[in-house]
């Protein structure tokens, strides 16, 4: 009798995390925090479904936010509950605004109907306008140092 062992994850549903050991694939921080981790299972075509996964609901949105696949119907997002650290789904689940979380998009996930909640549209509205106020200061200086490197090429071309 031949036995055989398969390690493969489900094609469905969040997927098993190594706490301290796994990355966020857009900040590259290590998943640590139980209560504020996402996850995204797609499916490339003709392949079996891959996760991505994330230390903030924040760090899921963003990156999500340019895939052609991020409309399909078959992509899943999973995001921990701030309280209980199960896995919900992050299009159904009430989002609190909370003083932290692991990269400062300041949302919670849960399960309950919570008074001034967000929904999942909302959340990700939230998760944008965070991400532009604090990176407006990093597009400003990337426009200053562009204008700088052309008056220097401008003034060594006018020096020849």
């Amino acid at each position: 009798m031949l036995l055989m062992s398969c390690a493969q994850q489900p094609d469905t549903g969040a997927a098993d995390v190594r706490w301290d050991r796994d990355t966020c694939e857009r900040c590259r921080m290590v998943l640590s925090d139980r209560y504020f981790a996402a996850q995204i299972r797609f499916f490339p075509q003709g392949k079996r479904s891959r996760v991505i996964k994330f230390d903030d609901i924040g760090c899921a949105v963003i990156w999500l936010e340019d895939k052609q696949w991020k409309n399909d119907s078959k992509t899943e997002i999973w995001v921990a509950d701030y309280e209980s650290g199960d896995w919900l789904d992050a299009r159904i689940a009430s989002y609190v605004k909370r003083k932290t979380s692991p990269m400062e998009y300041a949302l919670g996930a849960t399960k309950k109907t919570v008074e001034n909640s967000l929904n999942y549209e909302q959340a990700k509205q939230h998760i944008f306008d965070i991400e532009e106020r604090f990176n407006v200061h990093g597009q400003q200086l990337k426009l200053r140092l562009e204008q700088q490197a052309s008056k220097r090429q401008q003034s060594q071309k006018e020096k020849r």
